[in-house]
């Protein structure tokens, strides 16, 4: 299987996530979400759709100091993530 720089819900890179990644139901890591969307091997907000997702990020990106602008660049490529392709 394929291992992820970032997490495939929302493009945090995993290596930042505080708590090493998201739990499979069998409690090992998970490859593909970091913690903040995964838990015990569901989403943490199962019916976030990939537009609410992107309006998330982008207000967590502004939170934390960063221009509106770049926050629109980061939030681009979320619809392409393994999470949203299915839909």
């Amino acid at each position: 299987m394929k291992a992820y720089k970032n997490c495939q819900s929302f493009g945090m890179p995993l290596s930042k996530d505080e708590n090493g990644g998201g739990i499979e139901k069998d409690g090992t890591r998970s490859i593909m979400y970091c913690s903040h969307c995964y838990e015990n091997g569901e989403f943490t907000l199962p019916d976030l759709t990939v537009d609410q997702m992107k309006q998330r990020v982008k207000e967590k990106i502004v939170e934390f100091g960063m221009p509106a602008f770049i926050a629109v660049f980061f939030t681009r490529s979320i619809p392409k993530l393994e999470r949203w392709k299915k839909q």
